[in-house]
């Protein structure tokens, strides 16, 4: 496994992470154990870091495809990456 494929797969892990930590907050929520609150703004944390993770998967990707260094990909800020269009 090359290093790109490496460092891609551990963004890929980090969003099956935060994915699995979205879920298991629903559930605490769902059992009484977690805030309305406080499920709304952990769960709007872990919306950022999916789409930062995202957004710096598309980049690498990106990168690599037009053959300059997917390394120099950077984790951009919140504002930018939740600015975004669906």
């Amino acid at each position: 496994m090359t290093r790109q494929q490496n460092d891609d797969q551990q963004i890929l892990a980090r969003i099956s992470e935060f994915v699995n930590d979205e879920q298991e907050l629903r559930e605490r929520h769902r059992r009484g154990e977690l805030a309305g609150e406080e499920e709304r703004r952990r769960l709007r944390e872990l919306e950022v870091a999916l789409d930062q993770c995202w957004d710096l998967l598309r980049q690498r990707r990106a990168r690599s495809l037009a053959g300059e260094d997917p390394g120099a990909a950077e984790v951009r800020p919140p504002d930018q990456v939740e600015g975004y269009l669906q």
